[in-house]
């Protein structure tokens, strides 16, 4: 059942979406019926559905929600996964310079990756008629999740605001889409000239679209350079720091002939090389790893770490840049390429592998104990 909001006093308020929901009709056409559109009317029959709806909830419009349709406000609403996760700080600093340069604010919402969350936190901005709405993450195989986060974008533009997203192109607003699948097929393509052969990869859970792409493309780039990635190689957990930790553990333990470990992307690499090292292992020398993203935050780590560049804050400023064009302009996917960052985690092959290094590590050890 869907959570019902309430004022400050503990009474229970009737949205926009609980009109819709007994008119039978969508959120975007509810909007539509009672507070007008410049560009789609409603049919009369669907119209005084939605109002005798309204009429029997007892519904009374949000005044900030009007304002939307009435005017811009001085904010704009960013909703990402996990700002604490470089990755989105990254680009939630390009969205507040840009947002600063024009005098605005920036309201940030995370969704801590929950089901739902996003449609939200959109609902939320929505509401407070945030000027524009940026959308930060992964898409994933969740067609109704992503039905119903339409729904609500287009409630929101049919009131007078604008959305920019980046992600997967699968939304019906500008995007700025990362070239996710072949970025990891030109890091696999490259890791192969150095003469690695035998491949692990940290992958997120298969529902995150990002996930999906970018082991797709190191698979194919594989394939097209004459090399096969094993099935038991693959190995799925979260889609962060600790996910590429617990991955790495996983793989440490079974101790394959793996010369190379590609994380999906860099905080998960960060993870695995946490494990590395607590195995007694260095990366880079004992077993080569390499990501995907080019964090800047992340580039001090040592080793030096081998990447698809992206350029995270100018992705948060070009978000921004569309997000803010006026209502109406016609929606526009960019396509963003990454560029391989060949560094010291990744030096040329030399015939160690993980197996390898952890049977010298245990003989190391054995002649300690004699």
């Amino acid at each position: 059942m869907r959570d019902v909001e309430r004022n400050p006093g503990g009474v229970a308020l009737v949205t926009l979406a609980d009109v819709a929901a007994l008119a039978g009709v969508s959120l975007a056409t509810a909007s539509r019926a009672l507070n007008g559109s410049k560009n789609r009317k409603v049919a009369d029959e669907l119209r005084e559905r939605v109002l005798e709806a309204a009429r029997r909830l007892d519904y009374a419009p949000n005044p900030n929600a009007q304002a939307v349709a009435r005017g811009r406000t001085d904010s704009v609403g960013l909703v990402m996964h996990d700002i604490a996760d470089p990755y989105f700080s990254s680009i939630a600093a390009g969205v507040i310079t840009v947002a600063e340069r024009q005098g605005l604010a920036v309201t940030i919402a995370t969704t801590g990756r929950r089901p739902g969350a996003e449609l939200e936190s959109v609902a939320r901005l929505r509401r407070q008629r945030s000027r524009a709405i940026v959308l930060v993450g992964s898409r994933t195989s969740d067609q109704v999740a992503t039905a119903r986060l339409i729904e609500e974008f287009e409630a929101y533009v049919e009131g007078g605001g604008r959305v920019a997203a980046i992600t997967q192109p699968v939304l019906p607003v500008d995007t700025l889409a990362i070239e996710n699948r072949a970025g990891a097929q030109a890091l696999s393509q490259a890791l192969v000239e150095l003469g690695h052969r035998e491949f692990a990869v940290l992958a997120g859970d298969p529902a995150v679209l990002t996930s999906q792409d970018r082991l797709a493309g190191f698979r194919d780039g594989l394939r097209r350079s004459g090399t096969r990635l094993a099935r038991e190689n693959v190995l799925r957990a979260a889609f962060t720091r600790d996910g590429g930790y617990e991955a790495m553990k996983r793989l440490i333990a079974r101790a394959p002939d793996v010369s190379c470990v590609f994380a999906v992307n860099d905080v998960m690499a960060v993870g695995a090389m946490a494990a590395i090292r607590e195995a007694g292992l260095v990366a880079g020398r004992d077993v080569a790893i390499a990501g995907f993203d080019d964090i800047e935050t992340l580039r001090d780590v040592t080793p030096a770490l081998s990447t698809v560049g992206v350029p995270l804050q100018e992705l948060g400023e070009r978000a921004v840049e569309l997000a803010l064009r006026e209502p109406g302009t016609p929606v526009e996917t960019v396509r963003v390429t990454g560029h391989v960052q060949l560094r010291e985690s990744t030096p040329r092959a030399d015939g160690r592998t993980l197996a390898s290094a952890l049977a010298a590590l245990e003989a190391r050890r054995d002649t300690v104990g004699a």
